[in-house]
């Protein structure tokens, strides 16, 4: 990827980036995080993903964007995620249309847009509330690989309960988000050039057969055919040919 910067934001649990120059297609890896993403002109909220989403080729050469972690999004946009699972929705057609041309017009005529989206972003948050603190401790639980029952559990959600809110916080049921959430693990150690054998030990896979099933269905490759380069902006990518 060409000029690919991050930085956390002042906002917790968030993500800063941006990108200049052409890029071609990526496949982007599910991570359970969702994207608020300026370029040319509009504003994209890209839902979280499921499988392996195939971006085409960009036309713009610049991109920012802010990544919301797991189960932030959905309260500072007020829209369920649920809602806009593998999708990259205008984010006209979720706030109020004159909201949205304001900020995109804001973006557009910034002298500094990373600085721009952390503020819109910043500004969601107060206007919105914090994250339920529940939601949090899911996300946390399962990032350290907790079971799903373990996190209903430490949350004080009867399993029924826990599914339902993590439709509406994650996008998908919270055995998905565990599944996503130990890929991402799994990616990380295969990106730092640990073996495979080592990667499915040390990651949560029941044996490299595990490993290799869970890469075929949430990367859309083997372990071995991932690339090292950086990550498409907001998400793990591979770069397709």
């Amino acid at each position: 990827m060409q000029g690919y910067r991050e930085r956390p934001s002042r906002l917790d649990r968030a993500v800063l980036w941006s990108r200049t120059g052409a890029a071609g297609p990526v496949t982007v890896f599910p991570d359970g995080c969702m994207d608020l993403i300026w370029t040319e002109g509009t504003l994209l909220v890209a839902g979280p993903d499921s499988h392996p989403f195939l971006a085409p080729g960009a036309r713009s050469s610049e991109f920012v964007g802010i990544r919301f972690a797991p189960g932030t999004a959905p309260t500072l946009l007020g829209i369920p995620a649920v809602e806009v699972v593998n999708q990259r929705v205008d984010l006209a057609a979720i706030a109020a249309p004159s909201l949205s041309r304001e900020l995109v017009d804001r973006l557009d005529n910034a002298p500094d847009r990373v600085a721009a989206m952390e503020a819109i972003a910043l500004r969601f948050a107060a206007d919105q509330g914090t994250v339920d603190p529940a939601i949090t401790a899911v996300v946390d639980g399962l990032t350290a690989g907790s079971t799903v029952g373990r996190v209903a559990a430490d949350t004080g959600m009867s399993t029924r309960t826990l599914h339902r809110r993590s439709l509406l916080a994650f996008g998908y049921g919270p055995k998905m988000l565990a599944r996503i959430l130990r890929f991402q693990r799994a990616l990380a150690a295969v990106r730092a050039g640990l073996p495979a054998a080592r990667v499915a030990a040390e990651t949560g896979f029941a044996d490299q057969a595990h490993l290799a099933r869970e890469f075929r269905e949430l990367a859309g490759c083997s372990p071995r055919a991932v690339d090292n380069d950086d990550p498409l902006p907001g998400k793990s990518h591979s770069e397709s040919s």
